[in-house]
């Protein structure tokens, strides 16, 4: 997984980090004007995931953000199953797991009594919790020292863009430093420069939606509490009359408390030690020793860009898109933007794939983008109903949710965040033979347990199938190896030394024999054997354990899977990759051959 060493043996405090300038090549060398394949704009971990994902596969980035500091205060803290797996392959997972802290279960309250309880990971057999939670400083700084270790990536701190020019071939951005401005240009630039993009305002584009009249306050409070590691939600609170109030515990035992204020609220006023101090003390009772790390007020919106791709620049996160916070949808849909862009534009980058194949990202983003503000939306309609008849309405629901399921499917404290289904992209091959909904051409991969002796650095030693996918396309085979005819392994492994990179990973149900290990060894080919310990691989793919024939899949870079069959054709296979590379249709087969 590539983990860089723990720097957390020394205390650093990620919110006090200040970053000097330094004098770009642009600047120290007159004349020196080159095209640089990618710049991203902004260092917030949407931008950090980007750079970072581009430098892994080869692709020089210049980062520039216009500050230089990390974030202060938790901001984004709920980071979903979907995103550790993502930051898994970025090299710095098990940082992010080790220091934040995990969760899968929650309690909703009305007034003063529990509702009901719920569980986001009723299932084993995950390397990861349904979420941590963790202070978006940490996030930025352990993205920041993984982005610091790639030479690829060429941070660029104190450096404002102020314009930008539209090229035929690239883009030209006018960047202010402190030592003066300089022309920076590149073939593509993707815009992570947050909800008030000064990228989208300089290309006269908007984002539109609907603004709530509402105001939230955060409270990070450091205590010494006995309440677990949950997410607590309460409606009605006697403590809070009227209003909602959510509970998370963070790291460094500082807890997250969010109440609801009302549109009326003074921002400025609310921010107060003498209006913050009394609402946490009737939270907390007089007995509770606490102390405020960091006060904040907040109005959110659901809107977003009509699309998020205008020629060469390409906006992600905040800047294309933004939703309430309930629900954890925010941050954790920026970096799936970062991840979903960055292979497509280094297939792009380094010629194999056309420029069409941008446009898939917008595609796919926009369809994800919409199903978060839909729930967002529907969240926040739930915990600020807008009058009477909905809050009878929230309030009847919250009361039969004591003793009845149905009820329960209805309440909405904040639908929490997963990875969308990507149904209609132009990518996935459709299914020719039966197969259960889950693993669906568009879904993102799910993960299970892997023996044998491939062991990862996860805390119970287990190797685990997500970690064996990486940063390229893996046809999956469930099948060992020894199991498949001479001739078939030839032509997986010719399928490997195509123009379209490709990995092969077999997935058995017994461990490895020798007889497997020298297949492997003599394909001359990118292929693994593992050892699908408990059979979940197989159950939660669909595939039977011991099949007469090997079936597969053929998995995105981004861990997305484009399609599967229950059966080895290699043609079939070629055409597919041919379409998940963004290749009008599914080519032909002369077309395919000539791919490959």
């Amino acid at each position: 997984m590539n983990n860089i060493p723990s720097l957390d043996t020394v205390a650093i405090d990620y919110q006090q980090q200040r970053f000097p300038y330094q004098p770009c090549a642009e600047q120290t060398r007159p004349g020196h004007a080159p095209i640089h394949p990618v710049v991203v704009v902004g260092a917030g971990p949407v931008g950090l995931v980007t750079a970072i994902d581009l430098a892994r596969q080869g692709i020089k980035v210049v980062l520039v953000d216009d500050d230089n500091t990390l974030s202060t205060g938790s901001r984004a803290i709920c980071f979903a199953q979907r995103t550790l797996d993502i930051f898994d392959r970025l090299g710095c997972g098990q940082r992010m797991v080790d220091k934040g802290v995990g969760w899968n279960r929650g309690k909703v309250f009305l007034r003063d009594q529990p509702v009901y309880e719920f569980d986001l990971l009723p299932e084993r057999g995950h390397a990861r919790p349904a979420f941590i939670n963790l202070q978006q400083y940490y996030v930025e700084g352990y993205l920041l020292e993984q982005a610091q270790a790639l030479p690829d990536i060429d941070i660029r701190w104190s450096s404002k863009v102020s314009a930008i020019e539209h090229h035929a071939d690239h883009e030209t951005l006018t960047v202010d430093s402190p030592e003066g401005s300089y022309r920076l240009k590149a073939r593509y630039v993707v815009a992570a420069d947050g909800a008030r993009s000064p990228l989208r305002r300089m290309m006269g584009l908007e984002s539109v939606g609907h603004t709530f009249r509402d105001r939230f306050l955060i409270a990070d409070v450091r205590m010494d509490a006995p309440f677990p590691a949950e997410r607590w939600f309460w409606f009605d609170p006697p403590f809070h009359p009227n209003q909602s109030v959510l509970l998370h515990r963070q790291p460094d035992e500082v807890w997250r408390i969010d109440f609801q204020l009302g549109w009326d609220a003074d921002p400025v006023l609310e921010k107060t030690p003498e209006k913050v101090i009394p609402r946490v003390r009737a939270l907390l009772g007089p007995e509770v020793q606490f102390s405020l790390e960091w006060v904040s007020v907040y109005t959110f919106a659901c809107v977003r860009m009509a699309r998020f791709r205008h020629g060469r620049v390409l906006f992600v996160g905040d800047a294309a898109h933004c939703v309430s916070p309930f629900g954890a949808r925010g941050a954790n849909s920026g970096i799936q933007d970062a991840e979903n862009l960055a292979w497509k534009l280094a297939c792009v980058l380094q010629g194999q794939a056309p420029e069409s194949l941008l446009d898939s990202y917008a595609d796919e983003r926009e369809f994800a983008a919409d199903e978060n503000l839909l729930n967002s939306t529907r969240s926040t309609d739930f915990i600020t109903p807008k009058s009477g008849v909905s809050r009878r309405f929230r309030d009847a629901v919250l009361d039969l949710a004591r003793e009845h399921d149905f009820a329960r499917r209805l309440v909405n404290s904040g639908r929490l965040s997963l990875p969308a289904t990507l149904h209609a992209s132009p990518l996935n091959t459709s299914d020719h033979a039966s197969f259960s909904a889950g693993m669906q051409p568009g879904a993102a991969c799910c993960d299970a347990p892997l023996g044998g002796t491939n062991a990862t650095d996860s805390n119970d030693g287990r190797d685990w199938l997500l970690r064996h996918l990486g940063d390229s396309f893996v046809l999956m085979i469930f099948a060992p190896a020894a199991s498949l005819a001479p001739s078939q392994l030839q032509e997986l492994a010719g399928m490997t030394q195509a123009r379209l990179p490709l990995r092969l990973l077999f997935v058995s149900a017994t461990p490895a024999t020798l007889s497997d290990c020298q297949i492997l060894e003599g394909m001359g080919a990118p292929a693994t054997q593992v050892h699908d310990i408990e059979g979940l691989a197989a159950r939660r793919y669909d595939m039977p354990a011991h099949a007469s024939a090997p079936g597969c899949y053929l998995i995105r870079p981004d861990q997305h899977v484009c399609a599967r069959w229950r059966d080895i054709d290699v043609l079939v296979i070629l055409q597919a990759l041919w379409r998940a590379t963004g290749h009008a249709g599914s080519g032909d087969a002369i077309a395919v051959k000539d791919a490959a």
